[in-house]
């Protein structure tokens, strides 16, 4: 066994990148205030191929050095919107058609492995601050909850983590 070389990867190129089709899901970011976890959403929506991502609150926007240390250069292919108020873009979603559902653990959240979004229906993915979470009055218009589950010492996974882990369970359900 060898790893791969990247030419043999068959990457898209950037521009290949913006005209492909785009899984059925959009990450918003409410009040993200590591500009390393902001380039790490942007590889995960990469790798994913969101359709884009809405930077919200006081989340920075590129261009910025330390956005691109850990994107990599995926903040020039995943489009991306700057909102200020996170509640105001969830509510424009939702008039978009899409199922809203903040990533937190709350009362009555759905566990990942349970969670069975309706098909055919684009859903939105809300990640909160890193200590704060997702704010209570966007949960409060979010139609429900997706909570990964956890068994050590911590309360949370790192919220980038959290993206690649809940954006993969939700891939695997579109690819059957």
């Amino acid at each position: 066994m060898r790893k791969l070389l990247i030419e043999e990867m068959n990457r898209l190129s950037v521009e290949e990148f913006k005209e492909s089709d785009k899984f059925p899901f959009v990450i918003v970011l409410d009040n993200i205030r590591s500009l390393n976890n902001v380039g790490s959403f942007f590889r995960t929506a990469d790798a994913f191929r969101a359709r884009k991502m809405i930077l919200c609150g006081y989340t920075q926007n590129p261009p910025h050095r330390e956005i691109t240390k850990s994107a990599l250069g995926a903040e020039n292919a995943v489009i991306w919107e700057k909102e200020e108020s996170t509640l105001q873009a969830v509510l424009k979603l939702k008039e978009q058609g899409y199922q809203v559902f903040a990533v937190e653990q709350a009362e009555g959240s759905t566990l990942l492995q349970n969670f069975d979004p309706k098909p055919a229906i684009p859903c939105a993915f809300v990640f909160g601050n890193e200590v704060e979470g997702v704010a209570d009055d966007v949960i409060d218009v979010c139609d429900g909850c997706v909570e990964i589950p956890q068994f050590g010492t911590k309360h949370s996974f790192n919220v980038s983590v959290s993206a690649g882990i809940v954006l993969w369970e939700f891939i695997k359900k579109n690819l059957t």
